[in-house]
């Protein structure tokens, strides 16, 4: 097939095996994704005591997950710089060869703390990697078919979404729970093979310099920032002096990050681009969704194995729906967005999060599990017209040897709109349990009160050492942790109806029929 004559910029064997290429890039990106959709069906048995699991408190559980996230949101602009300073194939190779060390460390963690810091390591390899996977696509796809790129590209975060679950759950039913990271290290040897033959390296001619202080900066503000959020939670009291101080001290580091990056002639975040309101709106939209959506994945999983009793193999298989809605939906959201814009597609996908959060404030312990099926499912449809046209907005609005820069960019809100929610929604979780189950653990001596008030898997670990006596513990702990799941809920379903004002006012409309597909004027503005 001849190619058109505007798609002179990328050399004919590159252009000839982009799919190939595509398919590689999705196996990196599958394992990054994959890890942290495994981890949450292995929460309850982490949080077993052992030799079963590790015995993880809530706030250890909290972060095992944000540990990662934040080393991963930290570096993402590094990162972004870096491949596009060395070249995105090496920076894609060393990244993932450290998440494999991370992920066989991991395994053989033996104890919390430990598990909480190779799961740092496997991040900082992560961070490498994401960027670095849309930045090579940028570069092997010709504008004209980018957006269908990047919709397969969202596609296998949902195809990531749906193995890891079931995985995770099929390894646990007939391995220790380490298996769930394990199971990375074989992924990481087929995919460097593959990536070291097919990928071609490019990399940005003029390359900005490393920051840094911009990444201590933000680092730091985010971990104390997160930190302060999980000890109140931890606390059932956001008042106490260690918690507003450590909180506070968060803002203001990440106001002086904000304040130096803007000064700064080599930034690692361009605060300029936010200049854009359309690319704003793209960012606040995805940092949004993933607030909401990891803090209901978070709770989610207690409500499926704690309170239905389903398997960790069967707690996977429940997330199908929503994992195959994003598969099914993700590479087609570009022709709604072609019909009816980037704006109304984007705040539909944002409403429908709302009504699916919004449904879990009504689902109890008996709900027929069809209803959470199709909840899920809708929960996935949304997110799938959500990432796909915001993607595309965000990697289209800066010119493509800044790629690894916008992917960058686009990688940290999500990841940080994920630790937030985890954080936040995790500790409302944790206080309105707390709050409830307090007043039914009376039959406990004094010293196990407050161990058992911190989540309902210690409440059912208090109540089966006791034996016959523990009993009475376990209506009175699906009680309480049922009341802090709908509260919650509702506190994620307020955050995606903001995210759907933001989008609502400041995404593009309908392109004009003459100009579809073409740039919107204030991105090409904005790049320029």
């Amino acid at each position: 097939m001849t190619r058109p004559a505007s798609a002179a910029r990328i050399p004919e064997a590159v252009h000839r095996r982009r799919w190939a290429i595509l398919g590689v890039l999705m196996l990196s990106l599958l394992i990054v994704v994959l890890d942290n959709s495994i981890l949450n069906v292995a929460i309850k048995t982490i949080a077993t005591p052992a030799p079963t699991g590790l015995g993880a408190t809530q706030s250890e559980i909290e972060w095992a997950i944000n540990s990662y996230t934040l080393v991963f949101a930290g570096l993402l602009f590094t990162a972004g710089l870096v491949g596009d300073r060395l070249g995105r194939k090496k920076v894609l190779l060393a990244g993932i060869a450290v998440f494999g060390i991370g992920s066989a460390l991991a395994a053989e963690s033996g104890s919390p703390g430990q598990l909480i810091a190779y799961r740092a390591l496997m991040a900082l390899g992560a961070a490498f990697v994401m960027p670095a996977t849309l930045a090579v696509l940028m570069n092997v796809f010709e504008r004209e078919e980018q957006p269908k790129a990047i919709g397969i590209w969202a596609g296998g975060v949902g195809l990531a979404i749906a193995i890891g679950p079931i995985t995770g759950g099929a390894l646990l039913d007939h391995f220790w729970w380490g298996s769930v990271f394990l199971v990375n290290v074989p992924i990481v040897i087929v995919a460097l093979a593959l990536m070291a033959w097919l990928v071609p390296d490019s990399r940005d001619p003029r390359p900005g310099r490393l920051d840094p202080i911009g990444v201590v900066l933000s680092v730091v503000g985010l971990v104390l920032l997160v930190y302060g959020i999980i000890k109140g939670g931890e606390l059932a009291d956001f008042t106490d002096a260690k918690v507003l101080a450590t909180s506070l001290a968060g803002v203001v580091v990440l106001a002086g990050f904000v304040v130096f990056e803007a000064r700064s002639d080599h930034p690692s975040l361009d605060v300029t681009y936010f200049r854009n309101k359309v690319f704003s709106a793209a960012m606040s939209a995805i940092a949004l969704v993933f607030f909401a959506l990891m803090g209901v994945t978070f709770f989610g999983v207690f409500y499926t194995q704690s309170v239905r009793g389903y398997s960790p193999l069967e707690s996977g298989l429940l997330m199908l729906p929503l994992a195959l809605a994003q598969l099914i939906f993700a590479p087609r959201a570009r022709l709604l967005v072609d019909r009816f814009g980037n704006r109304a597609t984007t705040t539909t996908g944002l409403l429908l999060i709302a009504v699916t959060l919004a449904a879990f404030a009504g689902f109890e312990a008996d709900t027929p599990i069809w209803l959470l099926e199709a909840d899920f499912f809708l929960m996935g449809t949304g997110m799938a017209h959500i990432m796909t046209p915001t993607s595309v907005v965000i990697m289209q609005a800066l010119p493509r040897e800044k790629a690894g820069s916008a992917s960058a960019l686009s990688n940290t809100f999500r990841q940080v709109g994920g630790a937030l929610g985890i954080a936040v929604l995790g500790s409302v979780l944790a206080t309105s349990y707390r709050d409830r189950v307090e007043g039914s653990l009376g039959v406990l001596p004094p010293g196990l009160r407050d161990t058992a008030a911190e989540s309902i898997e210690a409440t059912l670990g208090v109540a089966e050492k006791l034996g016959p006596r523990g009993e009475a513990l376990v209506a009175p702990a699906h009680d309480a942790f049922l009341h802090a799941m709908h509260v919650t809920a509702l506190c994620g379903t307020g955050v995606a109806l903001v995210g759907a004002v933001v989008t609502a006012l400041f995404l593009p409309g309908r392109p004009p029929a003459g100009r579809r597909g073409e740039r919107e004027p204030e991105l090409i503005e904005a790049a320029d």
